[in-house]
C-alpha cells in the first residue's frame, strides 16, 4: 500500500515538474524581448472596402485582411493599426449609418482604430455605439466629454506579443474635428491639445513597453495647427507615428528626431508596412514601405473568404435601393479635388442653383469639400447622388446681413490658391477677388442678382447644415437665423435635374484679378483622379 502511495506521489511530482517546464519555456522566451514587430497600417479608407473602388485604385478590405492574417500566421508579433476616417464614406456604408462596416472590420483582424473627423459624421453618439460593437479598441486620448472632461474613448492599449515584445499604442484625434465634421455632430465632446496628451501617454507607456506607437488622425498639412511632425518634434519617446488626415503618401516614412512617421495616402490605394527590429527589449532598426495591390496579393493570393461573403451579402441587400434611377444628366461633371477646392466648378454651380431653386433664397452657396464624386452622364442612380453627397446633410435657409455675406466670401478665398474644402461655388451672386491682396481684404466687388451687395441689407442664404453649424470654420454663419429646413442635398439635386435641367451652369460667377499660379498638383498631396465620398 505504501509502495503504491509512493509511486503515485512520485508520478504527481514528475507531472508537476513537466507542467512547470512547459509553462516556463514560453515564459522564458517571452522574457527574451528579441524579434521582429510587423505593423501594418491604413488610414482614410473612407469606407473604400471593395477591390476596385475609386475606378480600380482601391486594394480591398478582403485582400488586405488576407495579407495581414497571412503574415500574422508566420509572425504573431503583427499588428494592424488604422488612423481613422474609416467608418463613413461610400453609400453602401452610409445608408446604415456605419452599421454595415462593423462585421467587416470585426472579421478583418484589425487591432486598433482611431476616430478621424469624418468618423463623427453620423454623430458622436452613433460613433460610440459603433465603437462598442467592434471587437478591438477605438482609441483617442484627447477626445473628452465637455461636461466632465472624462475620456470618450479608451486612451491606450498595451499588447504583449510573441518573443516577449511589449507594445504600447495610444490614439489621438485632430482638434480640427471640431469643425471638419458638422459641428452639430460633436457638441458633447472637445478635442484637447494632442501634444500635451502625447507627453502624458509617453510617460505612462514608456517605462512599461519596448515600443511606443501613436496612432493619430492628425496629418502633415502645414495649414494645420497640430501635425504629426509637430507632435514628434515637441515630444520624446514615440517610436512610430501611424498618421492620417492629410491624405499624404509617405513611401519610406518620415523621420523627425527619433520618431518614424508613416501614412499611406488614402482610400486603400496602398497598405503600409513597418518592420521594427528588437533585441533585448531595445529597438535596433525601423523600416517603412507602402505595398501596392500586387504586393498585397503576393502576401495572400486569395482574398479573405469570410469578408468576401459578408461583402456579397451586403451588396445584394443594397443593390435594389442604390440602383434606382432618380434623374437623367445631360453631361458628366467632375468633382476633382484640384478643381472644386480651388476654383469655380460647374458641378458646384449646379448644386448651388439647386439649393436656391428649392429654397427660394436670394443667395445659395456650396463648399467644394461637400461634393465628393462626379455626376455621371445619362441615368443617375440614387447611389450616384449619395456618392456626391455622402454626409447626409440637409439644406437650410437663413437670414444674414450683407456684411456677413462679404465675410463669408472672404473666408472662401482666404487660402487661395491652396486647395480649401470651404471654397464656395455660388448662385444668385457674383463676386470678384484680388488674389494678391491680404487675407480678409481680397473681395473687390459683390453683386446679388445684378445689384451691388448692401452690407446693411438682410438677405436669405441657402446652404447645407454643415456650413450653418460653423463647418470649415465658417464661424460667421453659426448664429444665422434659420428660417427654413429642406430635404437632403442629394434629393434636392435629383429633383432639380429632373425639373429644371442643367442650364446656365458654366463658370463665370467668380472673377479673379491679379491671379497667382496654382501650386503644382503634387504640392499638397492631391491626387488627379479624386472622387472621394467621405
Amino acid at each position: 500500500m505504501d509502495k503504491a502511495k509512493n509511486a503515485e506521489s512520485l508520478w504527481r511530482l514528475v507531472l508537476a515538474l513537466a507542467l512547470a517546464v512547459l509553462v516556463w519555456l514560453p515564459n522564458a522566451a517571452y522574457a527574451n524581448g528579441t524579434g521582429e514587430l510587423v505593423v501594418f497600417h491604413t488610414n482614410d479608407m473612407h469606407a473604400r472596402i471593395l477591390k476596385g473602388d475609386d475606378n480600380g485604385s482601391s486594394i480591398g478590405l478582403a485582400e488586405i485582411a488576407a495579407a495581414v492574417k497571412s503574415v500574422r500566421a508566420k509572425n504573431p508579433a503583427t499588428l494592424w493599426l488604422d488612423a481613422g476616417d474609416t467608418l463613413h464614406g461610400m453609400p453602401r456604408i452610409n445608408v446604415s449609418k456605419g452599421e454595415n462596416i462593423i462585421p467587416l472590420l470585426n472579421q478583418s483582424g484589425m487591432n486598433v482604430l482611431v476616430p478621424g473627423n469624418h468618423d463623427f459624421n453620423y454623430g458622436f453618439r452613433q460613433l460610440v455605439n459603433l465603437s462598442k460593437k467592434l471587437n478591438f479598441p477605438v482609441l483617442s486620448a484627447n477626445t473628452v466629454y465637455k461636461s466632465n472632461h472624462k475620456n470618450a474613448f479608451a486612451s491606450y492599449k498595451i499588447y504583449k506579443l510573441a518573443d516577449g515584445i511589449k507594445v504600447g499604442v495610444f490614439g489621438l484625434t485632430t482638434p480640427e474635428a471640431a469643425f471638419k465634421t458638422s459641428p452639430s455632430n460633436v457638441t458633447e465632446v472637445e478635442f484637447l491639445n494632442p501634444v500635451d496628451k502625447s507627453r502624458k501617454m509617453i510617460k505612462k507607456l514608456r517605462p512599461k513597453c519596448d515600443v511606443v506607437i501613436a496612432v493619430m488622425h492628425m496629418g502633415v498639412d502645414a495649414s494645420s495647427e497640430f501635425t504629426s511632425e509637430r507632435i514628434a518634434r515637441e515630444t520624446d519617446g514615440i517610436d512610430l507615428i501611424v498618421d492620417g488626415h492629410s491624405h499624404t503618401a509617405l513611401p519610406d516614412g518620415l523621420i523627425v528626431k527619433n520618431t518614424l512617421i508613416v501614412q499611406t495616402g488614402w482610400h486603400e490605394y496602398k497598405l503600409g508596412e513597418v518592420k521594427i527590429d528588437i533585441k533585448d527589449h531595445r529597438i535596433t532598426g525601423k523600416k517603412a514601405q507602402l505595398l501596392d495591390a500586387d504586393k498585397v496579393q503576393e502576401l495572400a493570393p486569395v482574398p479573405d473568404p469570410v469578408i468576401s461573403k459578408t461583402l456579397a451579402d451586403m451588396e445584394a441587400a443594397n443593390e435594389k435601393l442604390f440602383g434606382e434611377v432618380v434623374a437623367h444628366s445631360e453631361c458628366a461633371l467632375t468633382s476633382k479635388r484640384l478643381i472644386v477646392r480651388r476654383k469655380e466648378a460647374e458641378l458646384g454651380n449646379l448644386c448651388a442653383d439647386a439649393f436656391r431653386w428649392r429654397t427660394g433664397a436670394d443667395i445659395a452657396v456650396i463648399n467644394g469639400g461637400g461634393m465628393r464624386a462626379d455626376l455621371p452622364e445619362g441615368d443617375v442612380t440614387r447611389g450616384a447622388c449619395l456618392a456626391i453627397f455622402p454626409f447626409g446633410n440637409t439644406v437650410q435657409m437663413a437670414e444674414v446681413k450683407g456684411a456677413v455675406v462679404r465675410e463669408m466670401l472672404e473666408h472662401s478665398v482666404y487660402g487661395y490658391p491652396v486647395s480649401f474644402g470651404g471654397f464656395l461655388d455660388v448662385s444668385g451672386v457674383t463676386f470678384t477677388f484680388d488674389a494678391t491682396k491680404s487675407v480678409g481684404e481680397r473681395i473687390v466687388e459683390v453683386k446679388v442678382n445684378g445689384e451691388l451687395l448692401d452690407d446693411n441689407k438682410t438677405y436669405t442664404l441657402a446652404s447645407n447644415d454643415f456650413l450653418f453649424s460653423g463647418g470649415d470654420d465658417y464661424e460667421m454663419l453659426k448664429d444665422a437665423k434659420i428660417v427654413g429646413e429642406f430635404n437632403t442635398c442629394e434629393e434636392i439635386l435629383a429633383d432639380y435635374i429632373n425639373t429644371v435641367g442643367m442650364k446656365n451652369i458654366e463658370t463665370g460667377r467668380i472673377t479673379i484679378v491679379n491671379d497667382v499660379p496654382l501650386p503644382d498638383e503634387a504640392a499638397d498631396g492631391d491626387e488627379v483622379n479624386y472622387a472621394e465620398a467621405a
